[in-house]
């Protein structure tokens, strides 16, 4: 039992739940922790490892078939909270290609699209990205202004997109834009009762492979964050496709959106395992380092933050595994996956920093965790939704009021 699991949360966990937990941690601790310093100093991302975490059967884990190892979403919430105890950026490796780019094809893909694209990203064959955020399109991605037009019989995309995970590595592309209603009928998948007009422009996903012509990624450079990542700009440019390039089911927002839903329950997981190692990281140093004649462990100020971080780690590690069992159960509701997001991520925040003060000095160090850990839950405090965003859903289901403009 970990030695910040106080509450014995463990014993909730199922035999196959627990087998996960501790096959994903021995990856951590083989092959992240050695390295991940020098990694993050470098803003280098370990592709080497990708086949070893396709192996482990991480890469789509919750999508049943296809190649896929079809995990509960508890077993996924727990493999989430191991990889994030050794780096943000390498369970977003995960998030961007299983929770976004394979489950945009899960949900909203045609029978031969799943076919052709999820075994292959289920081995690491194929890597994907999800193309969504804009420059000037965050929080409100309703004012994309990326689109499509069916000329000749092809999809002709152009816009651009930024803050994308692994788009200078990945080998395809889902690519949100506006395209008419008149072209979607063109192309085969309006919906069985849309009364909308056919000049009506409507959010459709695409599957753009990235050696189109008109499709170029370049890798957004001196991040203070997530730097054993990769996030980049994506341009199209008269980006030519086939016509049944585009995903023909959930017209609307909501296709993007039942992946970002994924990924905040990953995220809800996630980031409670850099909480997780950063107070065990400020255990050990505090147990070891002498002050005054004795560790710092003996201090009743030391004790206090310890104390209370793992009682917010704890809490937070309940809300999480209620997620679970809602999302295994099919009653988990939006605003249910934005208050274990928003919330688990401030207490991570608040956790790696309060554990940087117990290293001292020593804690600015590459050697030590907590504010890499810090760092890193800035971005992801961001991404799949901001404080103010998940703040204003879960206002909505108080108040049945949306303040969000």
């Amino acid at each position: 039992m970990s030695k910040t699991d106080l509450f014995n949360i463990a014993a909730m966990l199922t035999e196959d739940e627990l087998e996960v937990r501790d096959q994903v941690a021995e990856f951590v601790n083989r092959r992240v922790r050695p390295n991940i310093a020098q990694w993050y100093d470098d803003a280098y991302l370990p592709v080497e490892l990708f086949p070893e975490m396709a192996e482990l059967g991480l890469f789509g884990m919750h999508i049943d078939g296809y190649g896929c190892a079809g995990r509960s979403a508890v077993e996924y919430g727990v493999a989430m909270h191991e990889m994030e105890a050794g780096d943000s950026g390498l369970r977003t490796v995960v998030s961007v290609q299983g929770s976004l780019a394979m489950t945009a094809i899960a949900k909203n893909g045609s029978e031969e699209q799943k076919q052709t694209w999820l075994p292959k990203m289920a081995t690491g064959e194929v890597i994907g990205c999800f193309g969504l955020t804009e420059p000037t399109a965050g929080s409100d991605p309703s004012s994309m202004t990326t689109h499509a037009k069916l000329v000749d019989g092809e999809w002709v995309l152009n816009g651009a997109k930024r803050w994308i995970g692994l788009a200078t590595i990945a080998n395809v592309a889902i690519i949100w834009a506006k395209a008419s209603v008149a072209d979607a009928k063109a192309a085969g998948v309006h919906p069985d009762g849309d009364t909308r007009a056919d000049d009506d422009m409507v959010v459709r996903g695409f599957i753009v492979p990235t050696d189109t012509l008109g499709f170029r990624a370049e890798a957004i450079e001196q991040k203070l964050s997530m730097r054993a990542s990769l996030q980049c700009d994506i341009y199209l440019e008269d980006a030519k496709l086939p016509v049944d390039a585009i995903l023909p089911n959930n017209a609307g927002l909501r296709g993007p959106f039942l992946c970002l839903n994924e990924a905040r329950y990953g995220i809800a997981w996630g980031a409670l395992g850099a909480a997780r190692d950063s107070i065990e990281t400020a255990l050990d140093y505090a147990s070891t380092r002498m002050q005054f004649g004795k560790p710092l462990t003996a201090y009743q100020l030391t004790q206090k933050k310890l104390a209370d971080m793992t009682i917010a780690l704890n809490k937070g590690q309940l809300m999480a595994l209620q997620l679970g069992r809602a999302n295994d159960a099919g009653t988990l509701e939006l605003h249910q996956s934005s208050m274990a997001k928003l919330d688990n991520v401030r207490v991570a925040i608040e956790i790696a920093r309060e554990c940087r003060t117990i290293l001292g000095g020593n804690g600015i160090t590459a050697e030590y965790s907590p504010l890499r850990h810090a760092n890193n839950l800035e971005s992801v405090r961001t991404y799949e939704g901001t404080d103010e965003v998940h703040t204003l859903i879960v206002g909505q289901r108080l108040t049945g009021e949306a303040a969000f403009s």
